[in-house]
């Protein structure tokens, strides 16, 4: 039995090896559906939140004349429609409809003595042909909270009490305004509905009710308002949020979900499987960074910013798949003039001035139109397709393994069958993410695995070969290392990962883990020691002498690793120099590759094994860190809302900047070596060479 097992085991590589290859081809028809899915939805729609608009008009002399003025400029700059918030009497106000008047403000307008113990709400209707709207409006949302309203008039001007605090009733919240709304259609402007979760206790019949009017203006998309969705309730029943998904695919309605929130809105989970992810990405361009457009800065300062926001939302919609920028921007004191000012002539040179990001958008083959989702289609052999996957990632896994302990590969196989068929029956999900998370470490070490041993090989039988075979060996590498990114987007193909409301989990883990196998596995694995080999070995580490040398390099490495990890991921900060480098290759050729693949690691590979090859001791720890810039590569295909074209176009520059950055690392060397040669003796040089060779602690 214990023969057959051995005999089983030494073929298990290559069976593994096959295995991994017919993975490989089974992803391509998910992959190149996956890209078919990124090109169903190809239209991008810049949105302007028209409160923000009624906000800056409440500081100019002619608030209407404003309005009218911008909405047409705003139709010029390429902005398509707008955002409607469900109305409130403070945007009723600003809409110059009503007046508000708190109860103290009342006693001084009518000159009457009012009691002391009343603190009501009072509304002048401000125009005679909105006045019925707004008077059947206002009445039905206050009624709906049991709220008393009376009638009252001022110099024959009709209104209403409302018996509740100003500061609460202005902002109860009300119908959408459809005066407002028949006033954007007629300029041309499609209409996005802002819908909150505010108005308690929720009424399927009033939503839709509220859905009803929106098809009257050919709403078809939605804008979650607030913390949680329509319907949601704190006791966790999603009956209400079942319904509203069944309103909203009625009124055929898409629903644009906003990314980098802190947190999703509380039922957006339910709603958006309800909808069959009839849902898009949303930008959202914050009031914060509208009012970077007014500080008090120099004019190449602010040409500056207007040039990286135009960078920011052509960046968004290429590499983020977002199809809906939504411009927020409110007045401010300018520190300057201390006068109120507004940034809306800078948003537009965003848009449309020099290098305006609407232009470059449509350069890159969008149109700027109303936003949808993506069209969503089943392959019949799906299924099968990600069994044959899931075979394929488990045996690049045990592959990996095996580097470790070649005896038990069948074991580590055969456990990884039973313990992926567990999971799978718990949460299929939960199995992709685990596998995606497994290949993103066991690719890029298996091809650095190969790497060191190809070159110990050619060190040991002291077989010559060109040294620019060090190009073709990291090109090999970098291929080897590309079959974890594809098996990642193979398994993780589930549309919520396009649309980043699920992502892949591990980030930081898969950027660390590889780092410390391939050191593990080049100090101890890869002479071909024995068990008590790597003991004596590993003592004989521990024992060794530490240098001052050995302390500061140290503490070198650790810094470097912190840093590493703090910029792994979506999280980490980027200093304003690297802001402007990444701006000026974005600009210069469309997709940047990843600075820390083709300016360090990359290199450092190709040094480290070039200078293995030329028999220098110590150049496989130079091609070690090599493994940071495979990991690197592999992380680009995690970026799953990204589009696969953009990952591995990217991916591929990283690779070929890489290698010419590399020739300048090789250039720099040897011309270093020659340099020392010069200027060290003969005799001292062969003698702190053979020393550096037998003393090596590693």
């Amino acid at each position: 039995m214990s023969n057959l097992y051995s005999q089983i085991n030494r073929r298990m590589s290559r069976w593994l090896w096959c295995l991994v290859i017919v993975g490989l081809v089974a992803s391509i028809p998910l992959v190149y559906h996956r890209m078919n899915t990124e090109n169903t939805a190809n239209n991008v729609e810049f949105v302007f939140n028209y409160k923000n608009l009624l906000q800056i008009s409440d500081y100019k002399p002619n608030p209407k004349d404003f309005v009218d003025e911008q909405l047409t400029l705003m139709k010029q700059a390429g902005i398509t429609s707008m955002a409607v918030n469900e109305s409130t009497l403070n945007i009723l106000k600003l809409s110059r409809r009503i007046e508000l008047f708190s109860s103290h403000e009342a006693t001084t307008l009518k000159q009457t003595q009012i009691s002391p113990n009343e603190n009501f709400t009072y509304i002048l209707f401000s125009e005679q042909e909105s006045e019925i709207e707004m008077k059947n409006m206002i009445e039905q949302s206050f009624k709906r909270l049991n709220i008393n309203i009376h009638p009252w008039t001022y110099n024959n001007q009709n209104g209403l009490i409302v018996e509740m605090p100003i500061a609460d009733a202005a902002l109860v919240p009300m119908d959408l305004d459809p005066i407002t709304m028949t006033m954007l259609k007629n300029k041309g402007f499609h209409i996005v509905a802002s819908l909150s979760n505010h108005r308690q206790p929720f009424s399927l019949e009033y939503m839709e009710d509220v859905l009803k009017d929106l098809d009257r203006f050919a709403v078809k998309s939605v804008i979650i308002d607030g913390t949680s969705v329509p319907g949601y309730s704190k006791d966790g029943q999603v009956d209400d949020i079942s319904s509203v998904a069944d309103l909203f695919n009625k009124h055929n309605l898409g629903v644009a979900f906003k990314e980098m929130q802190k947190t999703d809105p509380m039922g957006y989970d339910t709603l958006s499987t309800q909808l069959d992810y009839n849902i898009f990405r949303l930008h959202n361009f914050t009031e914060k960074d509208a009012s970077k457009l007014v500080e008090n800065v120099t004019l190449k300062e602010l040409n500056n910013r207007i040039q990286r926001f135009s960078d920011r939302f052509v960046l968004a919609v290429e590499d983020r798949n977002i199809r809906m920028i939504l411009l927020n921007s409110i007045p401010s004191q300018s520190e300057e003039s201390g006068m109120y000012t507004n940034p809306l002539e800078h948003i537009y040179a965003i848009l449309d001035g020099t290098d305006g990001a609407i232009p470059r958008i449509q350069d890159a083959g969008f149109t700027i139109d109303s936003a949808h989702s993506f069209s969503l289609s089943n392959m019949n052999i799906n299924s099968i397709l990600k069994i044959i996957i899931v075979l394929g990632s488990i045996s690049l896994i045990a592959i990996m393994m095996s580097y470790f302990v070649p005896s038990y590969v069948l074991s580590i196989f055969i456990l990884g069958l039973l313990g992926s068929v567990g999971i799978g029956i718990l949460s299929s999900n939960l199995l992709y993410k685990m596998l995606a998370l497994g290949v993103a470490i066991s690719a890029p070490s298996i091809a650095l695995f190969i790497a060191i041993n190809w070159l110990r090989n050619k060190q040991n039988t002291k077989v010559s070969a060109n040294p620019w075979f060090a190009f073709i060996l990291f090109l090999s590498t970098s291929l080897l290392s590309l079959v974890g990114g594809i098996f990642i987007v193979s398994l993780l193909d589930n549309i919520t990962y396009l649309l980043y409301i699920d992502q892949f989990i591990g980030v930081r883990i898969a950027s660390l883990i590889p780092i410390v196998l391939v050191g593990l596995y080049l100090i101890f694995f890869s002479e071909g020691l024995t068990f008590e080999g790597k003991i004596l070995k590993a003592r004989r580490l521990l024992s060794a002498h530490i240098s001052v040398l050995w302390v500061i390099g140290a503490g070198f490495s650790l810094v470097v690793m912190l840093y590493y990890l703090s910029r792994t991921g979506n999280g980490g900060s980027v200093t304003s120099l690297e802001l402007l480098f990444r701006s000026l290759l974005e600009n210069t050729i469309g997709i940047r590759p990843r600075i820390k693949e083709f300016l360090f690691a990359h290199p450092l590979f190709i040094l480290g094994a070039y200078l293995a090859i030329k028999q220098r001791p110590g150049a496989l720890y130079i091609l070690a860190l090599g493994i940071i810039g495979q990991t690197s590569l592999v992380d680009t295909f995690a970026h799953l809302h990204t589009p696969f074209h953009i990952s591995l176009i990217r991916a591929v520059y990283g690779v070929i900047f890489g290698a010419i950055v590399s020739l300048l690392y090789l250039g720099a060397w040897n011309v270093l070596e020659n340099l020392w040669k010069k200027l060290s003796p003969s005799s001292d040089r062969k003698r702190s060479v053979n020393t550096y060779g037998n003393n090596l602690p590693l």
